[in-house]
């Protein structure tokens, strides 16, 4: 089968492959937090791995942000090669997110926030705890509903030309919306990771499935 009978057969299930990409997204995300069998298949991570890829995905999320950023800035300018370049390159980044974040959640754990720090500079309000909170659940939340319209901006992109997403797809539309939630979601993400990696302080929760496979220690 000729490349160009494959992208024409991608053209027309837009949609679909759409759905199908979500569909896969969801199942993998959800599943680090939510089936043990699935956590399982990650290997067994130490804390201090654990923070090392939160700072990794703390950087790839960064980078991300300036890619995606350059891409919106380009597509203004009319600068259409140098926007689908940035893109693509954005949703590499999101793919090597993804390549980290799935172990170090089912192999690793999570850290929960404490309103507490080591530097004496740091302010210890009480309305930062409901901000960070805020922040995260916003940021979650703006991830979960964003799928869907970034995979369709972006398979629209690979398999439509420059006219046919200018006049016949709601390619600029839609890559609009998912560009605003994605950058959004990025930088609240990125900002609650300095409030709970560096600001203050936090504890650790092992992921159910490493906790399991780690040796019992008798108390002492």
């Amino acid at each position: 089968m000729s490349t160009a009978s494959v992208r024409d057969r991608a053209k027309e299930r837009a949609g679909a492959i759409t759905a199908l990409l979500t569909i896969v997204g969801y199942g993998a995300v959800g599943g680090v937090f939510l089936v043990p069998e699935f956590q399982a298949l990650f290997p067994t991570l130490t804390q201090g791995t654990v923070d090392l890829l939160a700072h990794a995905i703390a950087a790839v999320n960064t980078v991300t942000i300036a890619t995606l950023s350059l891409g919106w800035y380009w597509i203004r300018n009319d600068e259409v090669k140098k926007h689908a370049a940035a893109m693509t390159t954005s949703f590499g980044l999101i793919l090597l997110f993804l390549g980290m974040y799935l172990p170090k959640v089912a192999g690793g754990g999570t850290k929960e926030f404490v309103l507490d720090s080591a530097y004496g500079w740091v302010p210890l309000w009480d309305w930062v705890y409901p901000a960070y909170l805020i922040m995260l659940a916003v940021h979650i939340l703006l991830s979960v509903v964003s799928v869907p319209v970034v995979l369709y901006a972006i398979v629209l992109g690979l398999t439509h030309s420059e006219r046919e997403l200018r006049n016949e797809t709601p390619h600029r539309r839609v890559g609009r919306v998912a560009a605003s939630a994605w950058i959004l979601s990025l930088a609240l993400g990125v900002v609650t990771y300095l409030l709970l990696n560096h600001l203050y302080d936090s504890t650790f929760a092992a992921a159910e499935a490493a906790t399991v496979l780690l040796p019992v220690v008798p108390a002492v």
